[in-house]
Order: C-alpha cells, then sequence, then structure tokens
C-alpha cells in the first residue's frame, strides 16, 4: 500500500523559494546569506523582545558575534518566507533552533 503525503508539494515550495528570492534582490540588491554587518543592521532590525530573546541565547549557548549574525540573516529568511516585513519572537525562535541542530 503506497503511503499519502500531505506535505506541501515541491514546486510550491520552489515558486515560495523563488518569490522569497525576488524580494531579497528588491529590498537590498542581493540575498540575505551576502548581507555585511552594516546591512544587516539595516534590513534586519528587531524590536525589543526579540533583541532580548537573541541575547538570551547568544550567552547561554556561548555563541559569538559573528553566529549573533548569521542568526539574524536566517531570521530574516525566515520572515521572508512567511510573507512577514518585519522579524519576530517566532523567527528567531526558529532560527536560534536550526544553530542548535547545526552544533549538534
Amino acid at each position: 500500500m503506497k503511503q499519502q503525503t500531505t506535505g506541501e508539494k515541491s514546486s510550491a515550495i520552489r515558486q515560495r523559494v523563488e518569490k522569497t528570492h525576488q524580494l531579497q534582490f528588491d529590498r537590498q540588491g542581493k540575498t540575505n546569506s551576502r548581507l555585511s554587518v552594516k546591512e544587516i543592521d539595516q534590513h534586519c532590525a528587531l524590536d525589543t523582545a526579540s533583541e532580548n530573546l537573541l541575547k538570551q541565547a547568544i550567552s547561554r549557548l556561548n555563541l559569538s558575534a559573528r553566529a549573533y549574525h548569521r542568526i539574524l540573516k536566517v531570521a530574516r529568511t525566515i520572515a521572508d518566507l512567511a510573507g512577514a516585513e518585519k522579524i519576530s519572537n517566532q523567527h528567531i525562535a526558529e532560527a536560534i533552533q536550526y544553530r542548535r541542530l547545526d552544533k549538534q
């Protein structure tokens, strides 16, 4: 018996990723992964709650300034994929989880 999957189709995911890349190019002329520190400050601004969450994670996980910036870029990408204009706590938390998985 063939098991049916309920996930999103690859074509839909590809379309969302292409749309997200275009959004990034329109906003900043490059993908989020290529942002400089100065550009991260400009395009990845956080509200106070999100900034506090990220700072707590950096402290608890003993991460570097480089890791801080990488998490911000990943969170910006997660927000872009979700169609969100601003990075939220949820986006920061998801990016931190990916970082923790990467370190294991």
